[in-house]
């Protein structure tokens, strides 16, 4: 069903069990689990798909080991058990990153978690060797029955200088231990979200389309696009709505407070130097004001960040030049004999983190666990009530999901029928890492569609399994390479636009793909793949301007990258 047959389909049966607002990572996994679960449900977001939040984040599937001082045992056990899930469940997408930790000092950090505790603490200190130590101990013991990942190392400083031969001399120690790359976090995300729909004939997702209102038993959405407003009549509201979470809850009338995010920006650098002396490894550093500043291996590039900053409005969110000036820096701190250059900066990206309000004295010791407020009674005016998902982490999505779909299915009154504990994701079903079986594999798909092995290959590492559905999908066509990017085809292109829900160019080029991501977006190659969406979509030749002037404005606005 495409867009407008959706749409049309809802302005004739308008009846949900539930309305999911927002879809970003949490909204998509709970959307999932839903429709996994027989649930009739709609899935809308104003903007597009993991546009929001979920598309600044720092790519990787962690526990967060520094959260350990704030005494949130619970929510490190549970993020490193989903991390395992997650290197399973994704293998297309999360795999196995090794983290390198610098350290400076050997005692420092010691206080912090009883400070902290009788609130006698304003400002963290650095971490030293013995805290490091005590916590990656926590870390490799929450998840010991997995044995997902190796254990962490601590190496002393003769041993790391020969290991990392640019490493900054003065460190005592590196610690290493394994965590998860999301090497394209939006795209695991549109895969979850094509799963639920593969899976339940009653489960939709709608993109650029905002609530306007709602009240009694309906709830008030308008069409970004076309400008059509139309009505749905949920039994309940589940509200995913991120760092929007309050302006949505307003839209529907009712004024409750439960957001006080922060601000996280990231750089992505073309600077082989860097590049190559971290390898294959992420550096996590921490400096003397407790602020964490990774150094991650993203495709050939490289990836900083990031900030912890308060903010108001998520939509002024924007990677300032003062946090730049503070991430050079900081890499100076690791490596202070590589170069590292403004103009090297080939793209900027800053999202808000929708965290629960709080009177925390910093940024650092606002929790990230997640919970669900529920906002219900005669007094709000809805027949339904309103869970608000606030907080949680990327790599907390499927738990949080799980905790809500419960909730929801115990108010509809459905027991639930499947876990997504141990279920695949996309291109993640029947994906093999051993290079002669996945040769085998290929060699069956280059038989049936005339692709070239290494052409494959190239697919299977953008889609895992799903590259049998991409390659069948080329084949069938006159396929060629861009012109202005090879490595990308016409047919691909197509493939994404059709089954993929792209609605605008900028889901292309943002997230559909990490060519803006890596600084492989040119003016030319922007005129090309909207010319492409053009016919495949179906644009004249107004909408199709419209839509490259959108993007070049937007790609200049949030990422300072001028086209």
């Amino acid at each position: 069903m495409n867009r407008k047959e959706l749409i049309s389909s809802l302005k004739t049966s308008p009846n949900l069990d539930v309305l999911v607002v927002g879809a970003g990572i949490n909204g998509i996994a709970t959307f999932r689990d839903l429709a996994l679960n027989g649930v009739k449900v709609l899935l809308v977001d104003s903007a597009d798909f993991a546009s929001g939040a979920s598309a600044a984040s720092s790519h990787m599937a962690h526990g967060g080991i520094r959260y350990l001082e704030n005494g949130e045992f619970r929510l490190v056990k549970e993020a490193v058990q989903e991390r395992n899930r997650m290197l399973e469940n994704a293998p297309h997408i999360v795999r196995p990153l090794p983290t390198t930790i610098p350290i400076f000092k050997i005692f420092s950090g010691l206080l912090n978690a009883p400070l902290k505790f009788f609130n006698l603490l304003d400002r963290p200190s650095e971490r030293g060797a013995l805290v490091i130590k005590i916590g990656l101990i926590f870390y490799d013991t929450f998840t010991r029955g997995q044995k997902t990942v190796p254990k962490h190392k601590v190496t002393a400083r003769k041993k790391s200088l020969l290991r990392w031969k640019r490493l900054n001399p003065k460190i005592r120690y590196a610690a290493t231990y394994y965590d998860g790359a999301i090497t394209e976090p939006e795209r695991l995300a549109i895969e979850l979200l094509l799963d639920a729909e593969a899976d339940s004939p009653d489960a939709h997702a709608l993109n650029y389309a905002r609530v306007i209102g709602g009240k009694l038993n309906f709830v008030t959405l308008k069409d970004e696009i076309t400008g059509d407003i139309f009505d749905v009549r949920p039994r309940l509201v589940i509200n995913a709505a991120g760092p929007w979470i309050d302006q949505t809850n307003a839209t529907l009338g009712l004024n409750a407070r439960f957001i006080g995010g922060t601000k996280g920006s990231h750089l992505v650098l073309d600077n082989t130097e860097l590049r190559a002396a971290i390898g294959d490894h992420e550096f996590f550093f921490e400096n003397d004001d407790g602020r964490i500043v990774l150094i991650y291996p993203l495709h050939d590039k490289v990836l900083v960040g990031t900030s912890d900053l308060p903010i108001e409005d998520p939509d002024e969110a924007r990677c300032t030049e003062e946090e730049v000036d503070y991430f050079l820096d900081m890499i100076k701190t690791v490596f202070p004999d590589i170069s590292v250059r403004r103009e090297q900066i080939v793209f900027r990206f800053s999202g808000v983190r929708p965290l629960e309000y709080s009177q925390s004295k910093t940024t650092g010791q606002i929790s990230r666990d997640h919970t669900i407020q529920v906002l219900s009674g005669v007094w709000t005016g809805q027949s339904y009530p309103i869970y608000s998902l606030v907080g949680g982490k990327w790599t907390s999505f499927r738990a949080f999901a799980e905790e809500v779909t419960d909730k929801a299915l115990n108010y509809l009154e459905m027991t639930r029928e499947k876990s997504t504990e141990a279920l695949a994701i996309g291109g993640g079903r029947n994906y093999e890492r051993r290079k002669d079986e996945r040769k085998q594999q290929l060699d069956g798909i280059s038989a049936w569609t005339n692709l070239s092995l290494e052409r494959l290959e190239e697919l299977y590492q953008r889609y895992g399994t799903r590259v049998e559905e991409v390659a069948m999908f080329i084949s069938k066509g006159n396929d060629m390479p861009l012109a202005s990017l090879p490595s990308y085809s016409r047919g691909e292109i197509v493939f994404l636009a059709k089954q993929e829900k792209i609605t605008r160019l900028e889901d292309l080029v943002l997230r559909r793909t990490h060519i803006a991501k890596l600084g492989m977006l040119t003016r030319p190659l922007l005129e090309e793949m909207s010319e492409i969406l053009a016919d495949v979509l179906g644009w004249d030749d107004v909408r199709t301007k419209a839509e490259l002037t959108r993007t070049v404005n937007l790609m200049a606005r949030k990422h300072q990258v001028t086209l």
